[in-house]
């Protein structure tokens, strides 16, 4: 009797793992049924104890933080009706002034480059409750309303302009905007995508002053590519300038409202320098410049009288590599000093200087680096910053007293953990995650107490629960030269060590970027426990170049990149066919943008040890690629075609043995189509066959509609009948 109920059971248990389901890609990018909630829409308010969101009713509601309870509706949605207008609109973002009086309407987004788009702003004063269109003139870019409350700058057409909304009046600072040639408050492309940062124009603390960066394009080259709409195509151009080629003109001004006066900022007589930052001070009347050199090894901070324009050098570092521009400036009241982020000890760490630059104190210390600079709570003199220090794989919050005293640990889970504070430093809402467990979202008091878990995932995470999933491992291993590298493995749901499988490589490679991160990572978590699910090991290796490791491990690939990280990638291949439950004739590698790059050298440099490779919007010639990223890394063409052109797969081509698919949109405005176009060339040239997909008018991230869908499943055929 006892054996039949034994036997009744494991029939039992088979029937409830048989259940179990398989992941389809229908369900990952048309049903977007993986879709992690996130606690989206929170806005802070100045006293701390309070934030604002959006309701159901499009209504924007006040919440008490510690209970969020709502407390009362700001704006009712009923409220948004222009004047003349038969409908309300809908809010698709918002701001308010500095003393909350004011809410700063945006709808119609229209995106133009990764940072930066058009839209139709309005006002809404939240004491006589009246809605204005903030012009009627067309739509405008970076509307930012001044701390008094009274006035909002925005950019349209290239030029700056600034609304006062007391007495309805357009002022118009700058005249000479022209499109591919000056562009006044809004950053040319290559600043935009490689300093992150279109806005180039900045209210000072009083809202008496304006600074801005004016970009002259005029000597940059045009790129061009069609967009296929209509009986032709159009040809859109805009300003791209490529390695070793001339760069925009950059300058500063500060514009006064009072006297309608511009003054340009003395920012030296070199026009061929970077200005990856503009920040006013504290002090309404002091500018603070980042000034850097065309190599990017050497970073000045001026600080600029408003009044005159004189500058003076405030503070200089220099090192043999690269400098990375940051937002972690950070200045303190009643011009006490600031805090700025440097990698010179050899690892990323925070530093404390006075007013006239004389260092006081280096904050942090030790072999990691500061990840992210979180923010600084005046009244405690307390540090806020994310770091390594558990682990190149991990991420954990910290706080520590100005003079690098006191630290303590906030986060206390195994994972990644990161932190968006009130503007009180009472308060942050932390989120944290680790490989295999989606976001969690919570409230705590700025001593790292629980306050409450606003939003856990549950749905989410019991929706796996119906999935036949398998863990992601880390795992770390030594090369060949001895060096070690950090990783994680994904191997078959009923993996048998008894049985040889097939590996799929991913990894994006790229300087100062890490894929192997204990955080849950979303679509590309269910991509891969979808290959698991089709019998494939997938793996995945931070090779050298990488960031965490410090500022040696980072620059190890300057001068030749590409080469350290296709040799470790190699060594992966290597490393993983000696496993004795892998199939080493058939490992394949994947990889978009850089990683796409990194592919294109592996099926060819690497061509002994990978079967089939996808690469996703390739850079396949590195003097294709924009200035400032590849110089930073390669230097100028002009001095270092080595490190060009000993690294570029379209060079390589006739060494190509597997099965190579190649992926890019035709309207990449970033890396362009061009390098696909130059990489089939080339194959054709050598007669080696390959297959190839386009994207016509997709950018760099290729989405939209059907279009993801469609690419994975394109590349899952590909992965299914060649590896």
């Amino acid at each position: 009797m006892k054996k039949i109920i034994a036997l009744a059971l494991t029939f039992c248990f088979i029937g409830v793992f048989a259940q179990k389901k398989q992941i389809t890609l229908e369900e990952i990018w048309k049903d977007k049924a993986f879709k992690a909630a996130t606690f989206e829409g929170f806005n802070s308010m100045n006293d701390g104890l309070h934030y604002t969101q959006l309701d159901e009713n499009n209504d924007l509601a006040k919440y008490e933080l510690s209970t969020g309870k709502k407390i009362e509706v700001l704006v009712k949605a009923s409220e948004l009706m222009p004047e003349g207008k038969t409908n309300v609109i809908k809010i698709e973002d918002y701001s308010f002034s500095d003393d909350e009086t004011k809410l700063l309407l945006k709808k119609d987004f229209e995106p133009i480059y990764r940072h930066s788009g058009t839209a139709t702003n309005y006002v809404f004063d939240l004491k006589t409750r009246k809605l204005k269109n903030l012009s009627d003139k067309g739509k405008q870019m970076f509307a930012t309303i001044a701390p008094i409350g009274n006035k909002v700058a925005f950019v349209r057409e290239n030029n700056l302009f600034v609304k006062d909304l007391d007495n309805n009046t357009e002022t118009q600072i700058t005249s000479d905007g022209e499109k591919n040639k000056i562009k006044n408050g809004w950053a040319d492309w290559v600043y935009e995508e490689e300093f992150s940062k279109a806005e180039a124009f900045f209210w000072n603390a009083n809202g008496t002053k304006i600074a801005f960066i004016r970009f002259d394009e005029t000597n940059v080259k045009e790129f061009e590519m069609p967009i296929y709409k209509g009986l032709y195509p159009e040809q859109y151009k805009f300003k791209y300038p490529k390695a070793g080629e001339d760069n925009s003109i950059v300058s500063v001004f500060i514009y006064d409202l009072a006297s309608k006066k511009t003054t340009k900022v003395d920012i030296g007589a070199e026009t061929n320098i970077y200005i990856p930052r503009i920040t006013w001070t504290k002090d309404a009347n002091t500018l603070s410049v980042q000034r850097m050199n065309r190599l990017q090894n050497k970073i000045e901070l001026l600080f600029a009288d408003a009044n005159t324009g004189a500058t003076t050098v405030i503070l200089s570092e220099q090192n043999d590599t690269y400098i990375d521009i940051t937002d972690d400036l950070t200045f303190l009241d009643k011009n006490k000093g600031f805090v700025w982020s440097s990698e010179k000890d050899g690892f990323n760490q925070l530093y404390y200087y006075d007013f006239t630059g004389k260092l006081v104190n280096q904050i942090t210390k030790g072999s990691w680096d500061v990840i992210d600079f979180k923010g600084f709570n005046e009244a405690a003199k307390t540090v806020y910053y994310t770091s390594s220090e558990s682990s190149a794989t991990e991420k954990d919050l910290y706080a520590v007293s100005l003079d690098g005293k006191k630290k303590v640990k906030l986060s206390s889970l195994k994972g990644t953990t990161d932190a968006d504070f009130t503007k009180s430093f009472k308060y942050y809402v932390s989120n944290y995650s680790n490989a295999n467990t989606p976001t969690v979202y919570e409230l705590h008091s700025a001593d790292g107490k629980l306050i409450k878990v606003l939003e856990d995932n549950k749905q989410l995470k019991e929706k796996l629960t119906q999935y036949d999933l398998t863990k992601k491992e880390f795992f770390t291993f030594k090369t060949s030269e001895g060096v070690e590298l950090n990783g994680w493995v994904m191997k078959p749901t009923g993996f048998d060590a008894s049985k040889k499988y097939p590996v799929f490589q991913y990894a994006y490679g790229g300087p100062g970027s890490n894929k192997c991160n204990n955080k849950y990572e979303a679509s590309d978590y269910v991509w891969h426990q979808l290959l698991c699910q089709q019998g494939y090991i997938v793996v995945c290796i931070d090779n050298r170049g990488t960031q965490c490791r410090g500022k040696k491990f980072k620059d190890a690939t300057y001068m030749q990149l590409g080469k350290l990280e296709t040799i470790d990638q190699i060594e992966v291949a290597k490393y993983m066919g000696a496993q004795s439950y892998v199939d080493k004739n058939r490992i394949g590698f994947m990889g978009w943008s850089f990683g796409g790059y990194l592919s294109s050298l592996l099926i060819t440099k690497g061509a002994d040890y990978f079967k089939a490779n996808i690469a996703v919007a390739p850079v396949t010639n590195w003097r294709y690629y924009d200035n400032i990223y590849t110089e930073r890394f390669l230097r100028t063409p002009q001095e270092n075609a080595k490190g060009y052109d000993e690294n570029s797969p379209v060079n390589f081509t006739k060494s190509i043995k597997g099965k190579y698919l190649l992926i890019h949109g035709t309207a990449d405005d970033n890396v362009h189509f061009q390098n696909s176009m130059e990489m089939e060339k080339a194959l054709i040239d050598n007669n080696i066959p390959f297959d190839f997909m386009a994207y016509p008018n997709k950018n760099h991230g290729i989405l939209g509609g059907n279009t993801r869908l469609h690419l994975y499943t394109k590349m899952l055929e590909f992965i299914k009948r060649n590896l």
